[in-house]
């Protein structure tokens, strides 16, 4: 007899799953604070009015892009230097996308480009924590990227509007917010495993030597990302051999 109920493995998408990604998403809320400051602080500094800065924040939402793109800023505006250098930062997203497919897949409309749109690494990584736990409610994902665009969009627009009244050095502690943010989610994504920790450290290690190397901004993230990703590669490839012989 053919039931009705959903098969165990079927993805959803649901209200409450939006509310529970939300509300997740809410201490991660704190650590956007000093990053969204610097953004706005930066965007100020550069002479980016608030409306102008407030377009890009809401439009691109990703701070490693916004961070980029700020550092590249001159008058007149480096358009193709700074298109290249946000494009090799958000490649990411490819591989991000790639390993969502799980739920992406069974997206349609607005619920399918709405996810992706609010799509960061912080989303990413406590998703993928979720699937692999077993949830199947894609909304899950939605919900995370809509509270930390909130936070985001807050978070610049105080930078920008307390820019006049706070000068930061380029030296200051405060700029260390973004470096944090984005190894506070490595966390969730380790699976336990001292062997995933060697891609990740040879990405910071490469990339560190090409800035060292006085490179030019994006190459010693690319060559950092692209070194990491083939050793991840090789070691998946590698332990999956292992494991049909």
């Amino acid at each position: 007899m053919s039931g009705s109920s959903p098969r165990p493995n079927r993805v959803v998408f649901t209200r409450q799953g939006v509310w529970r990604g939300f509300v997740v998403s809410m201490p991660l809320w704190v650590g956007m604070l000093p990053f969204g400051i610097v953004i706005g602080l930066l965007s100020a500094a550069k002479g980016l009015s608030f409306a102008e800065t407030m377009l890009m924040t809401t439009i691109v939402f990703a701070g490693a892009a916004q961070l980029v793109a700020l550092e590249l800023w001159t008058d007149p505006a480096p358009i193709l230097a700074a298109t290249i250098a946000t494009l090799v930062v958000n490649i990411r997203m490819a591989p991000m996308g790639a390993a969502l497919a799980p739920w992406l897949d069974k997206l349609r409309g607005w619920k399918l480009w709405g996810t992706l749109a609010t799509l960061v690494d912080h989303s990413f990584a406590l998703a993928i924590a979720e699937q692999r736990a077993g949830g199947r409610d894609a909304g899950y994902l939605l919900g995370i990227g809509l509270g930390i665009w909130i936070s985001w969009v807050a978070c610049v627009a105080m930078g920008h509007l307390g820019g006049g009244m706070l000068q930061v050095s380029p030296g200051h502690p405060l700029f260390f917010a973004s470096i944090a943010a984005f190894l506070s989610i490595l966390v969730p994504l380790w699976r336990g495993a001292r062997l995933d920790l060697l891609p990740w450290l040879v990405a910071g290690l490469v990339a560190v030597a090409a800035h060292r190397a006085a490179l030019p901004v994006p190459l010693p993230l690319l060559a950092g990302t692209f070194a990491g990703a083939t050793l991840g590669a090789w070691l998946e490839i590698r332990g999956r051999a292992v494991r049909w012989k």
